[in-house]
């Protein structure tokens, strides 16, 4: 295959000719002297952090303009090495804590402050339940949308490019073949063509590629299973969005979770894969909406 060019953030507030959405913006802030690149809607309002996993911050895209238009300040960022964020992932670095971190120094670089909902898909869940359970930031409400939980993970299909045997011979054409084939189940009724390319695309870059095979090298079930006993003692409001045909991330996990963890809300989204965004858009930004600006959700968090 030939290498695609490394693709750099482009400059802040400018919108993303590949973004079908005209209030979507893709814009960039540095962190650990790399660019942190995400997709946001620029306008003031309450901010929510929304965190992706083994795939990037276009598995957001569908709900963002919709978030937006409810009054809130959506922001989904591309995890370093992966989508369009500069640097490059190692298996200590993407390992969930040390993701976690990264994200909170991502939100002080936006100089975000006070309550950050944060919504986390697939290991972005992980990441997610880590911020609030470690109070690395103020997370007043988790969402979390066919997320990794307990030992639900890692899927067969990240879990065979674990260890030296996994990784060793691996090509890029092995890596964006495993990739298709994900992406492609992931997105259901919602798989074309030009959304599979769309969703590729940054995997045709070789950073890109070894980033996510550091990601796959440091799954570990032990991250989630090691934060349920917090979770069971947390007070927060925590709803779950599950696209209920996932093959990686099985409903059951999801019931699971709402039955062990309070103030847990289990939302199944039928006829959707594991990314339901691309599936069901407007039923799961509406959830996330009421979840969030709900009486005594985020945005009356914020008032004086």
């Amino acid at each position: 295959m030939s290498e695609a060019t490394d693709p750099r953030a482009p400059e802040p507030r400018v919108p993303d000719p590949r973004v079908p959405d005209p209030r979507v913006l893709r814009t960039g802030v540095q962190v650990d002297g790399e660019t942190a690149s995400y997709l946001t809607v620029e306008r003031e309002g309450p901010a929510v952090l929304l965190l992706h996993g083994t795939y990037w911050s276009r598995v957001w895209l569908p709900v963002l303009g919709r978030l937006a238009e409810a009054g809130l300040r959506p922001i989904a960022v591309d995890l370093p090495g992966l989508g369009r964020s500069g640097g490059e992932l190692t298996l200590e670095t993407a390992t969930v804590p040390a993701l976690a971190d990264w994200v909170a120094r991502f939100a002080s670089a936006l100089k975000l402050s006070g309550p950050i909902a944060v919504a986390g898909h697939d290991i972005g869940g992980a990441v997610a339940q880590h911020l609030l359970v470690h109070d690395q930031l103020d997370v007043p409400r988790l969402a979390l949308v066919n997320s990794v939980t307990y030992d639900s993970w890692p899927a067969p299909h990240v879990a065979r490019f674990r260890g030296t045997e996994g990784a060793a011979g691996t090509t890029a054409d092995d890596v964006l073949d495993a990739r298709r084939q994900a992406v492609t189940a992931a997105l259901a009724g919602a798989a074309t063509e030009q959304r599979i390319a769309d969703y590729l695309d940054p995997w045709t870059v070789s950073r890109v590629r070894r980033s996510w095979m550091a990601m796959a090298g440091a799954a570990d079930s032990r991250y989630t299973l090691d934060l349920v006993p917090a979770l069971q003692r947390s007070t927060a409001p925590k709803l779950l969005i599950w696209g209920e045909d996932d093959p990686f991330e099985k409903v059951e996990h999801a019931e699971r979770f709402a039955s062990e963890i309070p103030r847990t809300t289990l939302l199944r989204v039928p006829d959707a894969g594991h990314i339901p965004t691309e599936n069901a858009p407007g039923q799961i930004a509406r959830a996330l909406i009421d979840f969030l600006i709900s009486p005594c959700g985020l945005a009356d968090s914020l008032v004086p």
